[in-house]
């Protein structure tokens, strides 16, 4: 069975990789701005719209504001962009917003930042997949009229590219980011040239379409909501800025130099194209609205159902280069293929956050382990799941996707600067060099003013789109915070019921002899109980097997054999592939063929839960050994059950299912005054 998944899985994402290649997959600063700014720089294909579409409820008139609103964004973008070149060089592990928060503000600060990043990585995928088919269908009909089947498909092969290993996805996502920026300075160039030099009129598309506002001559607080609002919206565009802070490892070095330099540039590149289109929006009078079926008019008559709004940057195009010219369809297919991609930025920092989750105890061990192609594979999978749920329930329609967006980004740059002003003081309170002193007191004014900043739009975002769909957003990240509590508190349960005593114990005292080979993964009651039965059972060997995956961990577990001096071999087989089953089935069969006439027993410490949610969270790897091992000749699996406290819980559920009266119990009295019934054997 495992040879024939085997093909498939190799034909899709590839050949394994050593665990030494891993430096291989490390990323230049050219490959690492589409991989990890593709979402920021890609927004400039639906924030503009998003401003003018929540200006629109109070006509065109109301347009006019859209500059300074977009100078508000530029300026928020460079507060947080120069915030985070701060985050990059302070802790470049690349544990980002998460780290920063959960050693500066504490534990429960940090799951609050990660709850939120974590909603916020599925709704980048779902939002920019949702907003790429729409581009794509403003060219192509067929992609917007079966939109939910192309967003699911899309999904897909993203996760299939991923699962191949960040830089190979790298490679692929580097040609069209590119031609997409440079397709959108030279639509900004050329509009710019054929406006101010030339004095064309170019117009969009719905230029001569009028808006049937929902509120006219807007004023006092009403309009300032309007505004604010719009900003919100127009926040979009700074989605994604923390991926690069979590990425850090995955650059080559000088790592936090080479990251902070792509911060710069991706912060650069994508104002300059906001700004752009939202002025070309201005210049060619497109009309936007949040209900264009009702709220669009031409010649005073509704546009109707059947109407297709298409996305700003394609009405741009269409005044600019002409609708339907190569440039046109050249641009519409880099920005759909670069909103595809800008997923990629999720696909990229949800993984990398859930292993360090993992790593933490906050969710499954699962998560810490990468996968054959050194992706970590089960984070890419769970992430892909969450975001082609989101696209089906929302009908993969992004003006209805983006009202849950902004909230969980804003909460992490929040709390972000806020601990890192708390990282400042405590290095002044200790740094005498005047140098350094000066250039602590830069940065910590600078993540002062972007705390207080991203606190005030955070605020403003609460409150403008709550009721828009925001609410959503706020209960995944309750819901994703208590999980995580959750398993950490049954991890933490578990370590300490299982923790190895100093002193003897009842788990490691030899009740008599026997022998074989005694799995061994860390020092703990369950291995302790497992070497005291291995010593019963008077074997002619007896040696404990330890596989390295992690060299910190196998180095750790030597010495703690050592400094507690247990009398059994510790033999430890490499796995450059972080494989567990094959290299131990594999050296048991060695075994075997050294000595064809001999039995092999291998013992295995095994967890005994009380909870089938307990049961995914442990002894996976036992059931896979198990599993491989009882096909194996001449070869005994032992399992030396390990009882944790929960497993009562399952013992109580027995004893009422034993007492539970069946159908007609009742009828027939008391199960111990009931005569014994005929077999059918009298």
């Amino acid at each position: 069975m495992s040879k024939l998944t085997d093909v498939p899985k190799r034909i899709l994402i590839g050949r394994a990789l050593r665990s030494d290649r891993l430096g291989e997959t490390l990323l230049p600063k050219r490959i690492a701005l589409p991989v990890f700014a593709s979402d920021p720089l890609s927004s400039v294909a639906y924030a503009p719209g998003e401003v003018l579409l929540v200006l629109s409820i109070a006509g065109v008139s109301a347009y006019h504001f859209a500059p300074w609103i977009a100078v508000a964004v530029v300026i928020l973008m460079f507060t947080v962009v120069a915030s985070y070149r701060q985050n990059v060089h302070a802790y470049p592990s690349g544990g980002g917003d998460y780290e920063v928060a959960n050693t500066n503000l504490g534990p429960k600060a940090g799951l609050t930042v990660a709850s939120a990043l974590l909603v916020d990585y599925v709704l980048t995928v779902a939002v920019s997949i949702s907003s790429g088919v729409e581009n794509l269908g403003s060219a192509i009909p067929f992609f917007v009229e079966h939109k939910v089947l192309c967003a699911v498909g899309i999904i897909v092969l993203l996760t299939l590219m991923n699962l191949r290993g960040v830089k190979e996805s790298g490679k692929l996502f580097a040609i069209p980011t590119y031609v997409f920026v440079t397709s959108v300075f030279a639509l900004i160039a050329w509009g710019a040239f054929r406006g101010l030099v030339l004095g064309d009129d170019m117009k969009a598309p719905t230029s001569d379409l009028h808006i049937e506002s929902e509120h006219q001559g807007l004023a006092g607080f009403a309009l300032v909501f309007l505004l604010l609002r719009s900003f919100s919206s127009g926040c979009a565009a700074l989605t994604g800025v923390e991926a690069i802070s979590n990425g850090v490892p995955a650059f080559r070095k000088p790592k936090s130099k080479n990251a902070a330099t792509t911060l710069a540039m991706m912060g650069l590149f994508a104002v300059s194209m906001f700004c752009g289109i939202v002025g070309l929006a201005l210049a060619t009078d497109v009309h936007m609205a949040e209900n264009p079926a009702t709220d669009l008019l031409r010649d005073g008559v509704p546009v109707g159902g059947d109407y297709v709004q298409n996305p700003v940057i394609s009405q741009v195009a269409a005044a600019v280069f002409g609708d339907g010219t190569f440039f046109f369809i050249l641009l519409a297919a880099a920005t759909a293929l670069v909103l595809f991609l800008a997923a990629n930025t999720a696909y990229n920092g949800f993984p990398l956050l859930g292993s360090i989750l993992a790593q933490d105890r906050y969710l499954p061990r699962q998560l810490h382990t990468r996968g054959d192609r050194l992706a970590f594979s089960n984070g890419i999978v769970l992430l892909a799941g969450a975001a082609t749920l989101l696209v089906i329930v929302y009908n993969a329609d992004s003006t209805r996707l983006i009202q849950l967006y902004i909230v969980g980004v804003f909460v992490s740059f929040t709390l972000s600067q806020t601990g890192m002003v708390r990282h400042w003081n405590r290095h002044l309170a200790n740094e005498t060099d005047p140098a350094k002193r000066r250039r602590m007191i830069r940065s910590r004014a600078i993540n002062t003013f972007g705390a207080f900043f991203t606190g005030l739009v955070l605020v403003v975002v609460l409150v403008t789109k709550f009721e828009h769909g925001a609410w959503v957003s706020l209960v995944g990240m309750v819901i994703f915070y208590a999980i995580m509590t959750a398993i950490r508190k049954h991890y933490d349960r578990v370590s300490e019921e299982i923790a190895a005593p100093e002193g003897p114990s009842d788990d490691s005292v030899r009740p008599s002899r026997v022998h074989s080979v005694v799995l061994v993964s860390k020092i703990h009651r369950p291995t302790l109980r497992a070497l005291a039965y291995a010593k019963l059972m008077r074997s002619d060997t007896l040696e404990a097997l330890s596989v390295n995956v992690d060299p910190a961990e196998t180095k750790a577990l030597r010495e703690e054999w050592e400094r507690r001096g247990i009398d059994v071999p510790l033999k430890v087989l490499d796995s450059p592939y972080r494989e567990i089953t094959r290299p131990i089935v594999e050296y048991v069969k060695g075994l075997r063929k050294e000595s064809p006439r001999d039995a092999v027993s291998v013992i295995i410490p095994e967890y005994v839960v009380g909870h089938w949610y307990e049961q995914l969270l442990h002894n996976q790897s036992a059931l896979r050994l198990k599993g491989r091992l009882l096909f194996t000749p001449g070869v005994m699996v032992t399992s030396v059950p390990y009882q944790l406290q929960s497993s009562e819980a399952a013992k109580i559920r027995e004893r009422k299912r034993q007492e539970w009266n069946a159908p007609g119990a009742v009828r027939r009295g008391p199960a111990q005054e009931r005569p014994k019934e005929a077999s059918g054997k009298d």
